[in-house]
């Protein structure tokens, strides 16, 4: 356990920002689940209508250094790649 008053502020800052990661993490996995979930069943229409709310969470995980930014764009090559190949 944290001794110092600063240390005690940083242990409760932490678990906030941890939550709001996890929902941020959370979201990026969801999305990215339905993408792939919409291109195995073959359905590039739906897929392409997704393919903008999914580089959005994506990004916003990026603006909150929630992930970095190699990682996003990666994840967005290599799905759209899906996307093109159905």
């Amino acid at each position: 356990m944290p001794i110092t008053s600063s240390a005690k502020k940083a242990l409760r800052s932490s678990k906030r920002k941890r939550i709001f990661n996890l929902e941020r993490k959370g979201k990026v996995t969801n999305a990215v689940k339905a993408f792939k979930k919409l291109v195995a069943a073959g359905d590039k229409k739906g897929a392409t209508a997704l393919m903008p709310a999914m580089q959005k969470a994506l990004d916003k995980a990026v603006k909150g250094n929630t992930l970095k930014k190699n990682t996003a764009s990666r994840k967005k090559s290599r799905l759209s790649k899906l996307l093109k190949k159905l």
